[in-house]
């Protein structure tokens, strides 16, 4: 999962984008709207968290647009991360479009919820993700086959749960790319195959994740 997170506190987004990189999510981390615009114009993302009091205007503002902005993608989701805590705020957040809104300070064990909800929302799936006999859990941050557990590094781990949200799927090295590697990755999807190669044996057999030759890469349940 690729998240935008807009926040002008640069220590705070240090500190939110390191915990969410640790919890296996990619994450580019922007301190201006224009910054952000310009992401957003290029870039599709499957969490927005943006901010609301920023150096060249008000956040709310950018919610709104996304909705109306042809020239913006629109993430999946949007969470709303501000200090502004009345009621008529957290409903002009909500009406402007933001799926979620969370009032700082917060404990980042509730965002990393937020967000785990956010995704079940998007793509009607349960606490624990099954396809087949494949099972992860992304609260537990665990992940087994057949009842076995599996070690997985953590862009294995990424690789897997961006699979197991979009079972049956053809996803492209690009789209895998896309949402499970931040700005800071390598750019070449080669290191999409070398994880890849490694998360299938791990799997071990028969196989869960088939490639369509020239098109992607499918999760499907195994025979």
């Amino acid at each position: 999962m690729r998240i935008l997170l807009l926040e002008d506190d640069a220590d705070l987004a240090e500190v939110v984008a390191l915990g969410l990189r640790d919890a296996c999510y990619a994450v580019d981390a922007v301190g201006t709207l224009a910054e952000a615009e310009e992401l957003l114009r290029t870039t599709d993302y499957d969490v927005a968290c943006l901010d609301l009091g920023l150096p060249d205007g008000d956040g709310l503002g950018l919610v709104d647009r996304l909705t109306r902005d042809a020239g913006l993608r629109r993430p999946r989701r949007v969470l709303v991360l501000t200090a502004r805590d009345a009621v008529g705020d957290r409903v002009d957040g909500l009406d402007a479009g933001a799926d979620d809104y969370l009032v700082k300070p917060f404990h980042f064990a509730e965002l990393l919820a937020r967000l785990r909800a956010l995704a079940r929302r998007s793509e009607g799936q349960g606490s624990v993700l099954r396809v087949g006999d494949v099972e992860l859990d992304p609260a537990a941050h665990t992940a087994r086959r057949a009842g076995a557990d599996l070690a997985l590094t953590a862009r294995e781990y990424a690789l897997l749960r961006y699979f197991m949200y979009r079972p049956g799927e053809v996803l492209s090295a690009e789209d895998l790319l896309e949402h499970v590697w931040d700005a800071n990755a390598d750019p070449f999807t080669a290191s999409v195959r070398v994880i890849l190669s490694r998360l299938r044996r791990k799997l071990g057999d028969p196989p869960v994740i088939t490639t369509l030759t020239g098109v992607g890469y499918r999760l499907e349940a195994a025979p």
